[in-house]
């Protein structure tokens, strides 16, 4: 296995060297030093030029939809123009993006960042109060939103002066908006606008649920963007390089979508790596295995990523399943802990295929390690080895000082493809960014190989299926209800999920509530996977440690045992 490695690190430092196609220079942001790729695109506006390219290539796969790079990047072209003429949108402007995955999603996403506006993807599971407060706090104006959306968006577009696209059929909603397809006709054949935009000028905001109540937006630059994008690319080269692969592909590359572009795994590995590789892409309206075994055999498949979960009913389904499924390479993860035990079934199920997992951010444009093929199958409680070659992964004491191999403390990510901060939040950025370095609240130790565990959470937060919930937001919105005394939000082991939001609750004198009643009441005020599946009512205050804070860890452990003993 060391061997293995070495090699792969002799051509990373071939690859990397000046004059090779990710040769490194050094730049300076915001007083921290940083190695560069020297080689990659000023900005996402020229990287998306990448797509003409493979301009003729089938492109994206959505129900009826099929479009091929070239006209995708035409309509994005259209699109561009009519963002900055028909809605007034200037460099650094917000443009949200809100809707369920498809076609339109993406070309609202290039179109935005190719005339220097900063992209605003938004879960698209928030409600109408979620949705207010992250448009208010972003500042975004104008919203490409589906129908569903839309529908939330009703109650704010007045107050917010919102100026709304619709990518569906949005006939009949008492609202304004402009048809997105009708704006790209009327721009048909425009090319795309010429805007000045430096590397390290906004490119994004991703909203990521943290430890302290309302989700911060992650502002993310188009260096931080193409520094994740041209490290997996090297990754992909020098392993290749490194296992003497030169037969040419079987199939040509196509990946499965399943996972939400609001997210970075889905936006940055899964669509926007796919534009410089030629990677078509099959969006899947919603996850349903069985379609999932149908797409791979009909598109032929090469690519899969998902949360845990996903894999997992995937190799299920597939040791049951005749399908031809031969075409499928990689089988990636992320989001959340793939079990040690999943590896294994992933290798036995799918013979010809190299499973993998990777660990990485928001705040870092989701890079960080990654753990892959045989190396995966031998470590498979590991996230793997640091990505190169422009990323340091420390271990770090409360005293910020780096710790021996082996021992735990906090995992912190040094990179350019670190975001910026976090939108109008200076403390927390101030507490989360320190000398170029990412706290990511993670607790982990590196192995005497360069091998990252994660081993534990310092923040309170529940990762449910890939999802990050903040325990604060959702138990700010328990304490919303009026019959709710005092309340705590915990996560417990799930099969499935990996974790399942579980709350424990003191109700006031004299008052009663359901379970049922609560989670009905929260509808109202968060997206429906923040709130608990387990309820547990307490006659008495809840437990507390000596600084006055509530034993978390003593009602996770009740509610743990209840749950298994059921």
């Amino acid at each position: 296995m060391s061997e293995e490695l070495n090699k792969m690190d002799a051509v990373v430092a071939q690859l990397t060297q000046h004059g090779a196609p990710f040769a490194l220079d050094t730049v300076t942001i915001d007083g921290a030093q940083y190695r560069n790729y020297s080689s990659a695109p000023p900005n996402m506006g020229a990287y998306f030029r990448f797509m003409l390219n493979h301009a003729d290539k089938e492109f994206t796969v959505y129900r009826d939809q099929r479009l091929t790079f070239g006209e995708s990047y035409a309509q994005s072209a259209a699109l561009a123009r009519s963002l900055m003429d028909d809605f007034g949108v200037q460099p650094g402007d917000r443009v949200a993006i809100l809707s369920r995955n498809n076609p339109e999603w993406m070309m609202g996403f290039i179109a935005a960042l190719s005339i220097g506006a900063v992209a605003v993807p938004m879960n698209a599971w928030w409600t109408t109060e979620e949705l207010d407060y992250g448009l208010r706090d972003s500042g975004a104006k104008v919203v490409i939103a589906d129908r569903q959306r839309l529908e939330r968006l009703a109650p704010l577009h007045e107050d917010l002066e919102l100026k709304l696209i619709a990518v569906d059929d949005c006939s009949g909603l008492d609202v304004p908006f402009s048809q997105f397809r009708d704006l790209v006709a009327a721009h048909q054949g425009a090319d795309m606008p010429e805007v000045s935009v430096a590397a390290d000028d906004h490119a994004t905001i991703m909203y990521t649920s943290g430890s302290t109540g309302h989700p911060k937006g992650a502002l993310s630059s188009h260096r931080g963007m193409l520094s994740a994008l041209y490290s997996w690319m090297l990754l992909g080269t020098s392993a290749k390089q490194a296992a003497g692969d030169t037969a040419p592909a079987k199939f040509a590359p196509s990946g499965l979508l399943t996972i939400p572009l609001f997210h970075c795994t889905g936006s940055h590995t899964a669509f926007l790596l796919s534009l410089i590789i030629g990677r078509k892409l099959v969006i899947m309206h919603k996850w349903d295995v069985q379609e999932a075994l149908r797409m791979i055999e009909e598109e032929r498949i090469t690519w899969f990523t998902g949360v845990p979960t996903m894999s997992a009913e995937l190799q299920a389904a597939a040791a049951e399943s005749d399908r031809d499924l031969s075409s499928l390479a990689e089988i990636y993860g992320g989001g959340a802990a793939r079990p040690p035990a999943q590896v294994e079934k992933l290798a036995t199920t799918f013979k010809h295929s190299s499973a993998g997992i990777g660990y990485g951010l928001t705040e870092t444009n989701a890079l960080g390690t990654i753990n892959t093929g045989a190396v995966y199958r031998a470590r498979p409680g590991s996230a793997g080895r640091t990505v190169p070659a422009v990323t340091d992964i420390a271990i770090f004491d409360e005293h910020d000082k780096p710790v021996a191999a082996g021992e735990r403390g906090e995992v912190c990510i040094h990179s350019p493809a670190n975001c910026l901060g976090y939108w109008n939040k200076p403390e927390a950025t101030a507490e989360a960014f320190r000398d170029g370095w990412f706290h990511t609240g993670d607790v982990g130790f590196i192995d005497e190989e360069g091998f990252l565990f994660i081993v534990d959470r310092m923040k309170e937060i529940i990762i449910r299926g890939g999802e990050n919930i903040s325990c604060i937001e959702v138990e700010a919105g328990i304490y919303q209800h009026p019959a709710v005394s005092e309340a705590a939000v915990y996560g417990v082991p799930d099969e499935r999920l990996g974790e399942a939001v579980a709350a424990s609750v003191v109700l006031r004198e004299g008052e009663s509530l359901s379970a049922e009643d609560l989670q009905s009441f929260l509808r109202e005020h968060i997206a429906g996977f923040k709130i608990p599946a387990y309820v547990r009512f307490h006659d008495e205050a809840l437990p507390r440690i000596a600084t006055g804070k509530i034993f978390k860890r003593q009602l996770k452990a009740e509610m743990s045992e209840r749950l298994a003993q059921a």
